[in-house]
């Protein structure tokens, strides 16, 4: 595919530059809205708790006084989430051969009502079925009344993401084979205790409106192994292991994504959405935000990740709203980012309007900035749109730096991967990052990423150049499409050719 002429999008900036809404916006509009996403009052935002609800309140009362439209069916601009909440077992542990693993020590209890069972063990590699990758863990298994041992994460990849998102279909589907319980085995890169605490804090699951069965009620387990011998000696012959543990409680939380339409002014284009998107969630207060804090100051206000691109969807809003481009767009404020991109994924699920009906995503997170002279663009180079990015920040006279920090895997980390997954073309736009060095983690999910520590002045050409690229994408004459060979390629063969 051709990429748009650099050229004529400068004129077409350069015309544009104060004469589209976004460039009218001031400081002091920008400042008031990030002062209120990321205050005190706020406690952090948490998914399900009451900040993170007067937070979309206050969102979706903008795009109302935008003009922004409401999707059918939810008036308010609010799709509501029902989650489920586990709350970890008093009490549990896992007895393999001679050794035995603790509850919160060496073993944790992800799921599952009250079990006290001894069963034969059987190994079945990652515990995964996918043709279309050659895996089949199961083929020639007995899984029915056993308990499935599998490695943890996926084959070949060190991907944290990957591991994450593989977890609920692995449980699925050995409670599908009829196994008792899975215990997955903790061999990842990134330290037990981080993993551990991550994931018995709280956690949610949402359920889609697809889902007609429950695995919560299946006992899932992660186990951090004492003796790498004891997995290699299940597949030798019969082993026993015996799983007792009190039962995950359970209770139901709600929140809710945020979401807008702006028509587009050609109607030969009206059904080519582009989705714009941004998590308002952060990770709330005290132990619960998982990082340093003291009794002076305990809440995580995230006044970076993510009021700073929650700011730029309310520009967005505003400014598009005002003055349209050709193509529609959705807006989207998303919940659950945090606890596992809960909110995208199940937008992707049940969207306002179909997906094949929405051409781009464009994605607005970050960790923070430690370069205030550019903005940087996770994805670039992979969708065709890297000439409109280009445009939109020398709009505004800020530099790109494409795709940092590489070895973090940032792509896959951030809500656009939702999108992606699906084969919808898309990018993540983020602050100006050169490196995770202590100027980026003094704040990164940090008690101390408070209003008063953003350069606000950065913060307004965060904005417009967010809007100005969206405003550019929205009005090209061709559409964005995955560069070939890319990973996500063939999901967006499937969903648009099919």
């Amino acid at each position: 595919m051709k990429t748009l002429n650099i050229l004529f999008l400068l004129l077409l900036t350069s015309f544009a530059y104060g004469q589209d809404p976004e460039f009218d916006l001031t400081v002091a509009e920008v400042e008031a809205q990030l002062r209120f996403l990321a205050s005190d009052d706020l406690q952090g935002r948490r998914t399900g708790e009451p900040g993170n609800n007067i937070a979309a309140k206050y969102i979706a009362e903008a795009f109302r006084s935008f003009g922004v439209e409401a999707p059918e069916g939810h008036e308010d601009y609010l799709q509501p989430i029902h989650f489920e909440k586990g709350i970890s077992p008093s009490e549990g542990k896992v007895t393999w051969g001679n050794d035995v693993y603790q509850h919160m020590e060496d073993m944790i209890v992800l799921s599952g009502g009250a079990l006290n069972q001894e069963a034969r063990a059987i190994f079945v590699g990652h515990g995964l079925e996918d043709d279309s990758k050659g895996w089949n863990d199961y083929k020639g298994v007995k899984a029915k009344g056993n308990i499935m041992i599998a490695m943890g994460g996926v084959p070949d990849s060190k991907d944290p993401m990957e591991t994450f998102q593989a977890m609920e279909a692995k449980r699925a589907l050995a409670k599908s084979k009829g196994a008792i319980a899975l215990i997955e085995l903790y061999r990842q890169p990134f330290p037990w205790d981080f993993f551990k605490n991550y994931m018995t804090s709280d956690r949610l699951t949402a359920k889609d409106k697809k889902t007609e069965e429950d695995d919560s009620n299946f006992t899932y387990i992660w186990l951090k192994e004492k003796n790498e011998q004891a997995a290699l000696d299940l597949k030798k012959g019969k082993v026993t292991v015996s799983i007792e543990h009190t039962g995950v409680a359970k209770s139901t939380v709600s929140s809710q994504n945020v979401v807008g339409i702006i028509p587009g002014t050609d109607p030969a284009l009206s059904t080519e959405y582009i989705v714009l998107t941004a998590h308002y969630d952060h990770v709330g207060t005290g132990k619960n935000g998982g990082s340093f804090f003291t009794p002076e100051d305990s809440i995580f206000n995230g006044a970076r990740d993510n009021a700073m691109g929650t700011v730029a969807i309310l520009s967005a809003a505003k400014s598009l709203a005002a003055k349209p481009a050709s193509r529609p767009y959705i807006l989207v404020a998303f919940t659950g980012e945090e606890m596992g991109l809960l909110g995208s994924q199940y937008y992707v699920n049940q969207p306002v309007v179909p997906l094949k009906q929405c051409i781009y995503n464009f994605n607005t997170d970050g960790a923070g900035y430690n370069d205030k002279s550019s903005i940087s663009v996770i994805g670039y180079g992979r969708t065709g749109i890297d000439d409109a990015i280009q445009a939109g920040a020398k709009s505004v006279n800020l530099g790109v730096i494409e795709n940092p920090v590489p070895e973090q895997g940032l792509f896959d980390r951030s809500d656009n991967v939702s999108f992606a997954a699906k084969g919808v073309p898309c990018a993540n736009f983020s602050p100006g990052v050169s490196g995770f060095d202590d100027e980026l983690m003094k704040y990164y999910h940090q008690a101390a990423d408070n209003p008063e520590t953003v350069d606000m002045d950065y913060l307004l050409k965060y904005a417009q150049a967010y809007v100005q690229i969206s405003r550019i994408i929205g009005n090209a004459p061709v559409k964005p499409k995955w560069k070939e060979g890319d990973k996500y390629e063939a999901a967006g063969k499937a969903l648009y050719e099919n």
